[in-house]
């Protein structure tokens, strides 16, 4: 079954806040072998200007998924998990994401195109803090491989 291309411009409901935690941090920093000891070091954080640990710059995908969850659910979407690749991600900052941050997305998903008996699923997921600003902005895209 394709990919309904009916989702184009569909918006997801805001998710549920998250609470960056520092260990979360310095885990997932420790996941992609980052060596940056503002990831690490409260000292070196806040040496450097910042209120608290910094994360890497793919941390967003953490709240991302939160996000994505509802679009593969989505019963119309006609999206089988067990044939999605990922193929694109992208970030566009306003602000470091920070430990002690409450972070939500709101996706949209801003393309759907077949190519070759595939599907690309372009979203992006809008990401805040809890006053409503902008941090960073997670675009992603989801190939759906056709039947063989």
């Amino acid at each position: 079954m394709p990919v309904n291309p009916d989702l184009q411009g569909r918006v997801f409901d805001k998710t549920p806040s998250y609470l960056v935690g520092r260990e979360k941090i310095r885990e997932f920093a420790r996941a992609v072998f980052s060596q940056n000891p503002l990831n690490f070091d409260l000292e070196a954080a806040r040496a450097a200007g910042y209120p608290d640990l910094v994360a890497p710059p793919t941390f967003g995908v953490v709240i991302q998924e939160r996000a994505l969850e509802q679009l593969l659910a989505a019963p119309d979407a006609g999206i089988d998990f067990s044939r999605v690749v990922h193929g694109d991600q992208r970030f566009s900052f306003s602000r470091p994401i920070v430990a002690g941050d409450e972070l939500s997305a709101t996706l949209t998903v801003a393309s759907v195109k077949q190519l070759g008996g595939h599907s690309m699923v372009t979203s992006e997921s809008v990401i805040v803090d809890a006053t409503g600003a902008h941090v960073v902005t997670a675009i992603s895209t989801l190939v759906v491989r056709g039947d063989e």
